[in-house]
């Protein structure tokens, strides 16, 4: 399945993909410049959003990206505390589906005007997040660049915020997670995810300006979906140690509220499933490859660590969440569409043996994760995702 130029979200991914191959491309040309060098790069790791630098034995990963415009839901809420916790999911979570257990993060916050209490709410929310990822933050920028940043108009401050996150490949691991030792058979976990995360959001606010209007951020959620989406912290799969806990500030949800209004709904923040997945690895379980689900959905993500002609079918995902469920039938939009711009519930998939998947499944429940068996690997390539919407088939 492809997408053309012309569609809902107003964008490609098949263009952004052929891009970001090209741009890839240009990079690796100044490997040579770092060859048998500190800082030298691994050279078989293409299709992944991190990569591997070496330090004479010792072996980083890297990883960049940003919020994109779910920062203009922040804008419109006035409420920036839970930003963080995408901004640090973004890079840790793709640090950890190459096996890199992240450790330091730098930032940079590009900003129309400055505003001190606006800046204050996001670096404290990026210190929770910390907290949650053990992560520290070693490095960052503010840059005042008036005209060139833009927003939501009514915002106290405009701003784009990136980071570039640094790991250490986990010491059981002797070479990054790829997904070139995985196998036919093979089992897939899926991990939930309670939120739109950070990607996908052009296609939502699309739809929702043109149900709602300009103020489609105060619109009242549907009172039988507060309903469905009104879940608790054990909901959530809060573990016992607090340090997992996702603070009430960061999500009403988890304190027992519901969204009151679809700006609230959609700016739920990112889950980081890094710590669970570091303790899969602590633990010794097979990992053959993982795969971080953000922009291009389920099966655009998980095609990146199906090598040699593998393919998989998913019968058991995550069910999407109803904010996205409700999207799609007040917009008209379709389940391959949906399926092909937001996790639809699910935002991670990783890949282990048949005899282990029960034990993984346990054990990212123990760190307070929602998991369950989702799928297999197939010899046939493609991937089959059969839904309750029907199968959907990405060759």
């Amino acid at each position: 399945m492809s997408t053309s130029t012309e569609n809902p979200a107003g964008y490609s991914i098949e263009e952004g993909n052929a891009a970001s191959r090209n741009a890839y491309n240009w990079s690796k040309k100044t490997f040579r410049n770092r060859a048998g060098k500190p800082g030298e790069p691994a050279q078989d790791l293409d299709g992944g959003f991190s990569n591997e630098i070496r330090f004479g034995a010792e072996r980083l990963g890297i990883s960049s990206d940003g919020i994109g415009t779910k920062i203009e839901v922040a804008e419109r809420l006035n409420k920036y505390d839970t930003l963080g916790y995408d901004l640090i999911a973004m890079t840790a979570d793709d640090l950890i589906a190459a096996g890199f257990v992240p450790t330091n993060l730098s930032n940079i916050i590009d900003v129309n005007h400055l505003d001190y209490d606006v800046v204050d709410q996001m670096m404290r929310g990026l210190h929770d997040a910390a907290n949650f990822a053990q992560v520290a933050i070693t490095g960052g920028e503010i840059a005042e660049l008036g005209n060139r940043i833009g927003g939501w108009p009514g915002a106290k401050m405009n701003f784009n915020w990136c980071s570039t996150a640094i790991g250490v490949l986990h010491p059981s691991l002797a070479q990054p997670l790829s997904g070139k030792t995985a196998q036919a058979g093979h089992v897939v976990v899926a991990l939930r995810s309670p939120s739109f995360r950070s990607n996908g959001y052009s296609l939502a606010r699309k739809t929702l300006q043109k149900v709602f209007g300009d103020n489609w951020h105060d619109a009242p959620f549907d009172a039988v979906l507060n309903e469905e989406l009104g879940m608790k912290n054990e909901e959530l799969g809060a573990p016992d140690n607090s340090s997992f806990l996702i603070p009430h500030s960061s999500l009403s949800a988890a304190a027992g509220e519901a969204p009151k209004s679809w700006g609230e709904a959609m700016l739920a923040p990112s889950l980081i499933y890094s710590p669970g997945v570091a303790a899969l690895l602590d633990a010794g379980l097979p990992l053959h490859g993982v795969a971080h689900i953000t922009g291009g959905g389920v099966a655009d993500n998980f095609s990146r660590v199906l090598k040699n002609g593998l393919g998989a079918v998913l019968d058991n995902l995550f069910a999407p969440l109803p904010a996205m469920q409700r999207l799609c039938e007040i917009g008209g939009i379709s389940a391959e569409t949906a399926y092909l711009y937001w996790n639809m519930g699910t935002g991670m998939l990783l890949v282990t043996e048949e005899a282990s998947a029960a034990a993984v499944v346990a054990s990212l429940q123990a760190s307070g994760y929602e998991a369950q068996i989702a799928g297999h690997l197939t010899a046939e390539r493609g991937v089959t995702l059969r839904v309750a919407a029907g199968e959907l088939r990405y060759e």
